[in-house]
This record gives structure tokens, C-alpha cells and sequence, in this order.
């Protein structure tokens, strides 16, 4: 039952708590010891969070996930895991998540309520409304950066979370165009919302926030307020990796639909994660090493 438990958490997914770091490693607080545990406690409370969200999720889709190719095979679809221990696994993730947050303070408490807030509603509601769902993922990625701030605390840069919003846009459209070009002629059936989207009003969207996430990130690299805080313009050197991880992500898109979502496709492609520890290195070597 742990395997099962641990397969319905999907620790794959905890990859997008990176956004937890983001204020300490561009607030240049990376070497300071307190702030970093912090972090680190924030991040390992949002990891339970979303855990216990993607079994409440998995509850509540689970007959509809019994028809899916791919998500058929979810433990809790499968019977590999009863709905009663789901719940109970759920609940116990979700308190000890949010009693590491409490440990920070009760503003990051906060944060990290609303993120789990927005997603209950996320779960029972909100994915089935066209565009807000995708307006409530991306809020639950601005949460994410405003958990991280206020976890050292530092007050969240408004470029930072423009970017953030842009790209977490643009990761959500994706997600749904993946959604329906892989369920073929079902998508109504393995997601209502489905049926709501165009795929040509989706390509738009995609290639619109692309653009515009590229163009955000380069504008913000060459700010008065990088350059003065920072005191370089060197991260336009790192405008190259954010156009090739984007493009790269569209391409993914495009040419692999036997993933159960585009994050698997990311994490499995050896390209998209070379350029993304390069952009890692990048900024670390920009930001702290002065290069």
C-alpha cells in the first residue's frame, strides 16, 4: 500500500516547487544559511500539499480516469489503492504540509492554505470552467513564489512574478492542448473541459505566451531594477535558455502524446533538462560568481 501511496503523490511532480526557490536564489540569499533551511521547509511543505491535492484530485476523477489509456493505471483507478486509505493519506499529507508552513510563520501558513484552498476548488470545480482552469494553475504557481518569499522573507519582485504568471499561462495551455490532442475523440469523456477548447485557439494561446514570456524574461534582464540590484546586464546571456526550454516544450507538444502529461515528457528529455541545469549555472554564475 506505501508503493501505491507513494506512486498516487507523484514526487515526479514535485519539480514544479522549484518556484518555492526562485525569491531566495534571485533575492541573492542562496548562501545564507537560515534563509536556505527555510526554503527548504517551505518547499518540503508544498511537496506534501500537492501530494495530498493529486490524491483528492485522483478521488474525485477516478471513474473518469478508468477510461483513460494511461491514467487507467493510477493506483487508485486501478484498485491498486482503496479510496478509504486515499483519503486518510490525503488528509495526514495536507495537515503535515501545512504544519511545516506554520513552522515559518503564519504568513507563509497562509499562502500555503490558499494554495491548498485553490486547489480543493480546482479539483470539485474550477477544471471544468474553460480558461479558468488554466487561470488556476497559474495562480497556484504565483502562490508558490509568494510561499518562498515569505518563507526568508523578502518582499516578491514584481518582474518575477509577471514572468512567473506568463510562463505558468503558457505551461497550462500546454498542458490542455497535450490533453486533447492525446484523448483523440474523448476528451469530453477523460476531461469535460475538453470539449470547450479549439485546438487552433489553443495553438494561438501557446505561441502568444511564448513570445510573451521570452520577451517579459529579456525586458527584465536588462530592468533598472536587475541592473541595479544585481549590477549587471550579463542575464541577457541567459535569454537563450529560456528561448530554447520553451520552444523545446512546444515541440514536445507536438511529438509526444504517449506521456500522461507534458511534465513527464520534460523530465524524460535529456535535451530539455541539459538546458535547464545550463540556465542553473548560468544564473548562479552571473548572479553570485560575477561573471
Amino acid at each position: 500500500m506505501v508503493a501505491a501511496i507513494l506512486k498516487s503523490a507523484r514526487p515526479h511532480q514535485w519539480v514544479k516547487n522549484i518556484f518555492v526557490v526562485a525569491p531566495l536564489v534571485f533575492a541573492r540569499r542562496i548562501d545564507d544559511v537560515e534563509a536556505l533551511l527555510r526554503t527548504s521547509v517551505a518547499v518540503a511543505g508544498f511537496c506534501l500539499i500537492s501530494s495530498a491535492v493529486y490524491l483528492i484530485n485522483d478521488l474525485v476523477d477516478v471513474e473518469k480516469d478508468r477510461i483513460h489509456p494511461l491514467k487507467r493505471l493510477r493506483p487508485i483507478a486501478s484498485g491498486a489503492l482503496s479510496v478509504p486509505a486515499a483519503r486518510v493519506a490525503a488528509l495526514l499529507l495536507a495537515l503535515n504540509g501545512l504544519g511545516l508552513a506554520l513552522a515559518l510563520g503564519l504568513v507563509p501558513a497562509g499562502v500555503a492554505a490558499a494554495y491548498l484552498v485553490l486547489n480543493l476548488a480546482y479539483s470539485f470545480w474550477l477544471k471544468h470552467v474553460p480558461f479558468v482552469d488554466v487561470a488556476s494553475i497559474a495562480a497556484g504557481f504565483i502562490l508558490r513564489v509568494l510561499a518562498g518569499a515569505s518563507a526568508i522573507p523578502v518582499e516578491p519582485s514584481g518582474w518575477l512574478l509577471v514572468c512567473t504568471l506568463l510562463l505558468a499561462c503558457f505551461l497550462g495551455f500546454g498542458k490542455r492542448a497535450h490533453e486533447l490532442r492525446a484523448s483523440g475523440n474523448r476528451g469530453g469523456d477523460q476531461r469535460k473541459v475538453l470539449d470547450r477548447y479549439n485546438p487552433n485557439v489553443l495553438r494561438v494561446l501557446i505561441h502568444s505566451l511564448a513570445v510573451s514570456t521570452i520577451l517579459a524574461y529579456a525586458v527584465y534582464t536588462q530592468s533598472h531594477h536587475a541592473h541595479s540590484f544585481f549590477g549587471t546586464r550579463r542575464l541577457i546571456l541567459t535569454v537563450p535558455f529560456v528561448l530554447f526550454g520553451v520552444y523545446r516544450f512546444i515541440w514536445l507538444l507536438r511529438g509526444k502524446v504517449d506521456a500522461e502529461s507534458p511534465t513527464d515528457s520534460m523530465l524524460s528529455d535529456a535535451p530539455f533538462m541539459i538546458n535547464l541545469l545550463g540556465y542553473a549555472v548560468a544564473i548562479v554564475a552571473i548572479i553570485y560568481a560575477g561573471w
